[in-house]
């Protein structure tokens, strides 16, 4: 399960960024190609925060689409999965958007 590692770095970052001071909540954003399970990932969050500066913060995961351009016939289109198809039928795509993942905010006190 790659959320786990994946959440201790997100905890590690938020509880460096805090400061000393209490994490009540953090907001992610991230890529559906990242194939995260936003189950798993709140799992993992309430483990990887244990006896931290975060331990009982809430975490609200937000899945973004990715999106992708053939290189075959040009067309840009979405992407909710690792399957990289374009409706064309050709798997030769670019991904633009999709892979990546953002603390977009954390609430402290």
């Amino acid at each position: 399960m790659h959320e786990m590692a994946i959440t201790q770095s997100v905890v590690d970052a938020v509880c460096e960024h805090a400061g000393g001071r209490r994490v009540h909540s953090v907001k992610l954003e991230v890529g559906a190609l990242c194939a995260i399970v936003p189950a798993a990932m709140e799992f993992c969050f309430g483990l990887a925060t244990e006896g931290t500066v975060a331990d009982g913060a809430t975490l609200d995961v937000d899945i973004r689409p990715g999106s992708a351009r053939c290189r075959s016939c040009f067309a840009s289109f979405a992407l909710d999965d690792p399957i990289l198809l374009c409706p064309c039928g050709s798997a030769d795509v670019e991904i633009l958007e999709g892979r990546d993942l953002k603390i977009l905010s954390m609430e402290v006190s």
